[in-house]
C-alpha cells in the first residue's frame, strides 16, 4: 500500500534530483550532445530551483531538502554574480565604444545600425553575418564618414563578417573558422592615447542540432586566447554560447573578463524569441576584453531585421 507519505517522499525527489542533475552538469561542464542547448537556459533553472526546495520544506523531506539547497546554491553562486558590476581594474587612458550586431544574412535594417553608431558614438564595430549588399547600404547612409577604417569580408549568406572603427587600423585580416566557415575580421586598432589595440569580430558555429556541436567545440577552442602577458585584445560578436558553457569559461580564463558580467548586465538577452518560436532570450553576443580594460557600462539593443540584439560596450582602456 502507497502510503502519504511515501508519495511525499518521491514528489520531492523528483522536484530535487533535476535541479541537483542540473547543478553538476553546469559546474563540471559537462555539456554534450543536446546538453550544449540546454545549458543555455541554466538562469532559468537558477530561478526556478528554490521551488524543489520549498516543496520538500514543506512536507518536512530533510534529504531532499538538503540536496535541493544544496542544488540551488550551487546555481545561484554561478549565475547570480552577472547581475553585480565589480570595480575591476584602474584604466586611465581613453575611452572608446564598442558596438557588435549579427546581421542575420545581411537582413538586419542598415538604418537602425548606423543611428546606433551616430547617436552612441560608437568608435569599434564588428558584424557579423554581413553581406555586400548591407556593406554598400550602411556607406550609403553614412557610416563611411562615421567609421571610415575598416577590415571587411562581406559574403552572401552567413558567413561574412566585418570590423569598422573610428580610429586607423592596421594588420587587418580574417580567419575562416573550420565548423561553418564562417570568417572573423581583425585588425588594431590605434586609439589616442591608448596601448594598439587588436579587435576581432568572432562567429563561432552554432550549436543547432547534434550532427554540429563537434564544430561548434572545434570553433570555440580556436577562438584566439588573451594576452596577459602582451598587447590588449578584444573579442566581440555572436559566440553562440552562454557563460554557462564550459568553452567559453575556459576561453575567458585565458585572460578576458565578459563585459556584460562586469557591468552587471551579464542577464541581457541577446538573442531570442524574435521569429515567434517561444525560446526565452540568453545571451550568447559577447564582449570579451582583455582583463586590463575596464568596462564602464553595457547596454543591448534591437536591431529590426535581426534575431540579435546590438550588444554596446563602453570601455576604459590603459593609458599608452
Amino acid at each position: 500500500m502507497i502510503t502519504r507519505g511515501r508519495v511525499a517522499s518521491v514528489a520531492c525527489w523528483l522536484a530535487a534530483v533535476p535541479v541537483a542533475a542540473w547543478a553538476l552538469l553546469r559546474l563540471a561542464g559537462l555539456e554534450r550532445g543536446p546538453l550544449v542547448q540546454a545549458v543555455a537556459f541554466t538562469p532559468y533553472v537558477a530561478a526556478a530551483a528554490p521551488a524543489a526546495l520549498v516543496l520538500a520544506l514543506a512536507l518536512r523531506r530533510r534529504v531532499p531538502a538538503v540536496v535541493a539547497a544544496l542544488a540551488a546554491l550551487a546555481l545561484a553562486g554561478a549565475v547570480a554574480p552577472r547581475a553585480v558590476g565589480d570595480d575591476g581594474p584602474t584604466a586611465d587612458g581613453p575611452v572608446l565604444r564598442l558596438l557588435t550586431a549579427n546581421l542575420l544574412k545581411g537582413g538586419a535594417e542598415p538604418a537602425r545600425l548606423v543611428e546606433l553608431v551616430r547617436t552612441h558614438h560608437v568608435d569599434v564595430l564588428t558584424v557579423q553575418e554581413f553581406t555586400p549588399q548591407i556593406a554598400a547600404e550602411l556607406d550609403r547612409l553614412g557610416l563611411a564618414t562615421l567609421l571610415p577604417y575598416r577590415s571587411l569580408q562581406p559574403e552572401v549568406g552567413t558567413t561574412g563578417s566585418g570590423l569598422y572603427a573610428r580610429h586607423p587600423l592596421s594588420g587587418t585580416g580574417f580567419r575562416r573558422n573550420e565548423g561553418f566557415s564562417f570568417t572573423q575580421a581583425y585588425g588594431t586598432v590605434a586609439v589616442p592615447g591608448a596601448p594598439p589595440l587588436r579587435v576581432e569580430s568572432a562567429h563561432p558555429a552554432a550549436p543547432y542540432s547534434v550532427e554540429v556541436v563537434p564544430d561548434w567545440w572545434t570553433d570555440l577552442r580556436a577562438q584566439p586566447h588573451a594576452t596577459p602577458e602582451g598587447g590588449l585584445s578584444v573579442l566581440a560578436g555572436d559566440f553562440n554560447a552562454t557563460l554557462d558553457h564550459a568553452p567559453l569559461r575556459d576561453l575567458i580564463d585565458t585572460g578576458y573578463v565578459d563585459a556584460a558580467d562586469a557591468a552587471g548586465a551579464g542577464f541581457s538577452g541577446t538573442w531570442g524569441p524574435y521569429d515567434g518560436d517561444p525560446i526565452p532570450p540568453v545571451t550568447i553576443d559577447h564582449v570579451l576584453v582583455d582583463r586590463r580594460i575596464a568596462v564602464r557600462a553595457v547596454s543591448v539593443h534591437d536591431v529590426r531585421g535581426s534575431d540579435h540584439r546590438a550588444v554596446l560596450a563602453e570601455l576604459r582602456l590603459p593609458a599608452a
